[in-house]
């Protein structure tokens, strides 16, 4: 038997945007319903931007229900419009089988797959293996004569294109909602899914699926919608200065996705974590208040950073993160893999030096100040060595006629000078 009030707790946390019946609740409750929600492959990874949909579906797992990750193998070949003022690139079919093999991978470590699982047994599906088969006549007539133009046109997503007069929408765009609305028809058909879960701008879509299911099986099916996630700027989730945070590790280290929630507004933290962390009310009520009582201790970031890096990449990769975060001025510094001193010290301007620079006696500390532009000359940098704000690898230089070697290497390839807070990375050739 599924838990109860399912959808209550996606209320509390912010997460209805729209539901198309309110007989949703009472159905959740009494008996497992399958749910699905669809990826776009146009790329060979997930960002955080996804984790919405992520989240929620499991929830839905949590609770008794089943899962349904659909991969857009069939739609991905067309691309949806909706968010969007122009035309997406199409893909090739061997750019697309590669993107969704890697996508398969990262939902696999969300859901639970396995028997286990029982009814709540999540379903990995492409919607490629039906849209690639249904001949272009069949469609027309058994799914293009359920919708008028006018109905399309009057469709958000759609609507807005055509303002745009210099770009418009193509007729393939223009067909991408009566192919959204074959899946949610063919799954419901086949594996028995009665909800569509989705982004606000994804609404006219799965209400389209919803009447060509009334119209052809005559049953009820049913469209959950969340709000779409920004930053407190407006600015869409998951974008940092025009930059995808992605959940492959290879595209966006542990450490920087770590660190990009740590930099959460304090307006915007509390709802992030409702939206993406299991923590319970009263957990989050605590953090909201230590952000209101002691912003700059940043312990609600810190809680949304630790669960999200934990359940993308895994507890190990979580402490790895804290113990870099915690490292950038401290001796620890020495500890970090070379990967991860990287990603750390990823912001901070960087210069090269040769390595016969640090043969012998090596090079003189205030030297090197001078020649990585810490300090302006050699006076000055003797004066803060003298003042103790000098630090090699974050240990204090307590001299001015310290000299660096190859010691001193991090890596055997790296020094981290440091004045005050102000860091520099110098890379050994």
């Amino acid at each position: 038997m599924p838990v109860k009030g399912l959808l209550a707790e996606l209320e509390w946390r912010g997460l209805v945007h729209q539901v198309t019946d309110p007989a949703l609740a009472r159905l959740l409750d009494e008996r497992t319903v399958t749910a699905y929600g669809g990826f776009d492959p146009t790329s060979d990874s997930l960002t955080i931007g996804n984790l919405m949909l992520i989240v929620s579906l499991m929830r839905v797992q949590r609770a008794g229900h089943r899962p349904i990750a659909l991969a857009g193998g069939g739609t991905g070949m067309i691309g949806d419009p909706s968010g969007r003022t122009d035309e997406r690139q199409l893909l090739t079919p061997d750019v697309l089988a590669a993107n969704l093999e890697a996508i398969r991978a990262q939902l696999s470590r969300f859901l639970d797959f396995g028997a286990d699982a029982g009814e709540a047994r999540a379903e990995l599906l492409d919607n490629g293996q039906w849209l690639g088969t249904v001949g272009l006549l069949e469609f027309l007539r058994d799914v293009g004569k359920h919708f008028t133009v006018n109905a399309m046109v009057a469709k958000d997503s759609v609507r807005a294109r055509f303002a745009e007069r210099d770009r418009g929408i193509s007729f393939t765009e223009f067909s991408y909602m009566l192919l959204q609305a074959y899946d949610f028809w063919y799954l419901h058909t086949h594996h028995g899914c009665d909800l569509q879960l989705g982004g606000s701008d994804q609404w006219g879509n799965i209400t389209a699926g919803i009447d060509l299911i009334r119209r052809r099986n005559q049953t009820t099916a049913y469209g959950l919608t969340f709000p779409l996630v920004t930053r407190a700027d407006g600015v869409k989730f998951g974008k940092s200065e025009g930059v995808n945070i992605w959940l492959d590790p290879a595209r966006t280290s542990p450490y920087a996705l770590y660190q990009f929630l740590v930099r959460t507004e304090d307006t915007m933290v509390g709802t992030y974590l409702r939206y993406f962390t299991f923590r319970t009310g009263e957990e989050i009520a605590a953090l909201d208040e230590a952000t209101r009582s002691h912003p700059e201790r940043r312990d609600a970031q810190r809680a949304l950073a630790a669960d999200v890096v934990t359940l993308v990449h895994g507890a190990g990769e979580r402490e790895r993160a804290e113990r870099a975060s915690a490292a950038l001025f401290t001796d620890d510094i020495a500890g970090l893999d070379e990967s991860t001193l990287l990603a750390v010290m990823a912001d901070a301007p960087s210069s090269e030096l040769s390595r016969a620079a640090l043969e012998g006696d090596g090079i003189e500390v205030i030297e090197l100040l001078v020649r990585t532009g810490l300090e302006a000359s050699r006076g000055s940098a003797r004066g803060m060595v003298a003042q103790g704000g000098i630090y090699l690898n974050n240990q204090r230089v307590g001299a001015a006629d310290e000299r660096v070697g190859r010691r001193h290497l991090l890596h055997d390839r790296y020094l981290v000078l440091r004045r005050g807070r102000a860091v520099h990375v110098v890379r050994v050739g």
